[in-house]
């Protein structure tokens, strides 16, 4: 109701990117997250002057050619990018508690052998068994661990507080080499990936972050290390992943993204059907009732706030 109550709006549940050049002819704002908005969908539809992002990231908007046409592009919490294409927040993002709560459910459905645990009982193991305890599959206590975060953003310190709460030993490593965290440790990628008992991404997807979690990155790892990527698919590598797995170099993984979303059934982790070392979630870390209100909300500011003149939230002033 914040975004249609300020106009005469057009809601579609879903659009592709073929039916984007029809759908936004007569728009003077649009609000989007994930089909492209570039030359070809946007050069038929003269009236746009502010594109609005459901989202913290713009990869999908042309910046220079809606600068070009003068067109504004807000995302929900003012991020912009460096040289190096990396993301910056100028406020807090409006997922970090879901996405930080995320990464430990991940980690701790593979820690704790829940889905063993969980299907001991249900198959109703348990209740013919003489014992009153069972476990058969070893798992292990957070404290006095190592956790290890790519992306010191603010979902990675959000997560390095909860870890260190755990009793955690907290490094991280900064893919750009300028971080200004002095809270914890910074470390080398070497020793990121060697000393890390877990090992969590909440990076952006760039050129220095593609595939930084390869075959290489991977046998570097711990063979007891957890993998959680709750940042963008590419970032690992899946195909690697998967080897990883299979061959037990790494413990388990934990993994909200992957390199194509939806997941593609010729992905090889489709594979593992073993969830005490895999877990897969579908793009869900973001959002919790109360993020997607938050970000409902602030799209509704931030046109609200240029329906006044007002620049709030423009990433291509």
């Amino acid at each position: 109701e914040g975004i249609t109550s300020l106009g005469e709006a057009v809601v579609y549940p879903n659009t592709v990117a073929d039916e984007v050049v029809e759908r936004i002819h007569d728009a003077e704002i649009i609000v989007a997250n994930k089909v492209p908005l570039n030359e070809s969908t946007l050069k038929d539809a003269p009236n746009v002057k502010l594109i609005c992002e459901f989202a913290t990231g713009f990869d999908n908007v042309d910046i220079a050619y809606c600068r070009s046409r003068g067109i504004k592009v807000a995302n929900i919490v003012g991020y912009s990018t460096d040289s190096h294409g990396i993301l910056s927040a100028n406020v807090a993002g409006y997922s970090t508690e879901a996405v930080a709560q995320h990464t430990f459910a991940l980690m701790f459905y593979v820690l704790h052998k829940l889905a063993y645990y969980d299907h001991y009982v249900k198959s109703g193991a348990y209740c013919t068994s003489a014992q009153f305890s069972h476990f058969e599959q070893k798992f292990s206590e957070l404290d006095g661990k190592t956790w290890g975060i790519v992306g010191m953003g603010n979902i990675g310190r959000k997560v390095a507080q909860i870890a260190a709460a755990f009793g955690c030993r907290v490094i991280f490593y900064s893919v750009t080499g300028k971080s200004s965290c002095t809270d914890y440790e910074r470390v080398d990628f070497d020793t990121l990936l060697a000393e890390s008992d877990v090992l969590s991404l909440h990076c952006p997807l760039s050129d220095l972050t593609r595939h930084l979690i390869n075959k290489e990155a991977l046998k570097k790892m711990k063979s007891s290390a957890v993998l959680v990527n709750v940042a963008r698919g590419p970032v690992v590598c899946d195909e690697d992943l998967y080897e990883a797995l299979v061959e037990g170099e790494i413990a388990g993984a934990g993994l909200d993204v992957t390199s194509t979303e939806p997941m593609k059934e010729s992905n090889p982790l489709s594979r593992i059907q073993d969830s005490s070392r895999l877990i897969i979630t579908p793009h869900m870390a973001w959002a919790s009732v109360e993020a997607r209100i938050r970000c409902v909300n602030e799209t509704a500011e931030n046109i609200k706030a240029f329906l006044s003149g007002e620049n709030r939230n423009i990433v291509n002033l």
